[in-house]
């Protein structure tokens, strides 16, 4: 249960739903309800789809390309890091689509996989941190992967409520939620940057 939980809070805030819901909203502006219940589900289950093959592939990735496991830790944490901050800084609560890809989503039939899945629930950040995932155990595994279902089902839950959670929190709120993810993801890639570092210099607690 351990595994789960932590898989879990340190999985979602940088996977961050919360920042996937204006533009979930703007592509799905003209679907019906069901639609939009049907495109989010899409995109999660992709996600789970997506997290899970980094996580079991990346091991294998790293090997190909002879990069050690720390130094993809701390890569993670530099690109954690940096998406933290750009949470953090005011006025720069933007989406993670640009506005040329968002115009090019419009007109796409389907925007479950990309735009949705990858890269907003399922970025760079998202997958860096889950190939650093080091689960030595089977049930350790399963736990984790269980995680990424965990995540997936609070997204879901977000998504499909985004019209009333952004009337809810209005533009004051939803900032400062942005804040509050940023700041956790901001820790998540300090832990992630500084444990590999301690790693690669064996350095004792």
């Amino acid at each position: 249960m351990e595994v789960l939980l932590a898989t879990f809070t340190t999985l979602f805030s940088v996977v961050n739903p919360f920042g996937a819901m204006p533009v979930f909203l703007t592509l799905t502006s003209d679907d019906s309800n069901k639609d939009r219940v049907q495109t989010a589900l899409r995109a999660c289950t992709y996600m789970v789809a997506i997290l899970t093959v980094a996580f079991f592939g990346g091991a294998y990735i790293l090997s190909f390309f002879g990069i050690n496991i720390q130094h993809l830790r701390i890569a993670g944490g530099i690109l954690l890091m940096r998406s933290a901050f750009e949470l953090l800084t005011p006025g720069a609560n933007r989406d993670r689509v640009g506005p040329d890809a968002l115009e090019e989503s419009k007109q796409k039939d389907d925007i479950s996989f990309t735009p949705l899945a990858m890269p907003m629930l399922s970025g760079p950040g998202s997958m860096a941190l889950c190939i650093g995932f080091l689960r030595p155990t089977p049930l350790d595994k399963v736990m984790t992967v269980l995680g990424f279902v965990l995540v997936a089902a609070a997204a879901f839950v977000i998504l499909v409520s985004s019209l009333r959670l952004t009337r809810l929190l209005g533009r004051p709120g939803m900032a400062a939620l942005a804040r509050i993810m940023g700041f956790l993801t901001l820790a998540i890639g300090v832990n992630f940057f500084v444990t590999a570092v301690k790693a690669l210099f064996h350095v004792a607690e």
